[in-house]
């Protein structure tokens, strides 16, 4: 049985889990308060610090929404550094930082992706702190983004933006282990931002995708655009908190889809992404970074942008007046 049909319906396994989610809330309560006491890591020279994570397990678009945020704020003249866990990253050392080309089995594969799409400087480190504390001794920058770290309290922040699926929210409404939140929803009150992916309501900002060309992942400087396989059949590979999303998209445009769903954070084999015949394969780019050592000529990743309306950025510039003074 899929978790998702217990954690986002009224499952009665859930609420034979209820008991457990009440400890679970009770720690998390504990975490908090022992917060009060114990400072968290704040840098030695007044540098504000944004998170971006959720109050759910799984994806909901963090990392395109840190994206946006980074170029957003390099257009307004801010030098901006992202630190980030590393999630799936097995580096013996930490910190480390982040490139390009990196190896996803060291750093993680979504750190990659933030270092292609934004070329600042990128430090990944369990312990977050290390990884701010290797920026400001390394890197020119005026302004820290975390990717995810909501929860991560050991880490100082002047900003906290929580990213939201529009379509299956809060689920169920309840904590691990009867449901999805890390956190419970009123949590939600004292966040700065609320970014809600595929819809939004009143105080919300909501967050759209632009789909671009394809692109080759053996080599990205190939694309061809998407609406030319529509009414071809092709196999769609998904590593990611929400596959469906990814495949309705390629609906959308017209193709007929063999669905290849994976957990998040995959680690890819060849046999995963190679079915014995001539058709194409079309992933996320996030698998891509992963995949391409073992792909071919046949294997695509559609790449994707984040848009959010003029509001947020005005906002979000406006509580960073401070730091500018």
């Amino acid at each position: 049985m899929k978790i998702d049909k217990i954690w986002y319906t009224n499952h009665p396994i859930s609420f034979a889990l209820i008991p457990l989610s009440w400890v679970f809330c009770a720690i998390v309560a504990l975490r908090r308060i022992a917060y009060k006491f114990r400072k968290s890591y704040h840098p030695p020279i007044p540098i504000p610090i944004i998170i971006v994570g959720n109050i759910t397990v799984g994806g909901t678009g963090k990392t395109p929404l840190v994206v946006f945020i980074v170029n957003y704020l390099k257009k307004q003249g801010f030098k901006p550094a992202i630190v980030s866990r590393g999630y799936g990253g097995r580096a013996q050392s930490q910190p480390q930082s982040v490139y390009p080309d990196s190896d996803p089995q060291l750093v993680g594969d979504e750190p990659i992706l933030l270092a292609r799409q934004t070329g600042c400087p990128i430090v990944v480190a369990p312990k977050r702190s290390l990884a701010v504390q290797r920026l400001l001794k390394n890197e020119d920058c005026n302004i820290i983004i975390s990717d995810d770290g909501l929860q991560h309290y050991a880490l100082h922040r002047d900003i906290e933006i929580a990213v939201i699926d529009g379509i299956r929210r809060c689920g169920n409404q309840r904590c691990l282990p009867a449901g999805p939140l890390r956190e419970p929803v009123k949590r939600l009150e004292k966040i700065d931002f609320i970014v809600i992916k595929n819809g939004g309501l009143q105080d919300e900002f909501a967050m759209q995708y632009d789909s671009k060309s394809l692109r080759r992942v053996v080599d990205d400087g190939i694309s061809q655009s998407l609406s030319s396989l529509r009414s071809n059949t092709v196999h769609a590979v998904a590593g990611i908190g929400h596959p469906a999303l990814f495949f309705n998209t390629l609906r959308d445009y017209g193709l007929i889809l063999y669905c290849h769903e994976f957990p998040d954070h995959h680690r890819y084999k060849q046999s995963d992404i190679h079915f014995n015949d001539d058709l194409a394969v079309i992933m996320t780019e996030k698998d891509a970074v992963k995949c391409r050592q073992i792909a071919s000529p046949q294997h695509w990743y559609l790449p994707i942008e984040a848009r959010l309306p003029s509001a947020f950025g005005e906002r979000l510039l406006k509580e960073l007046e401070y730091f500018r003074k």
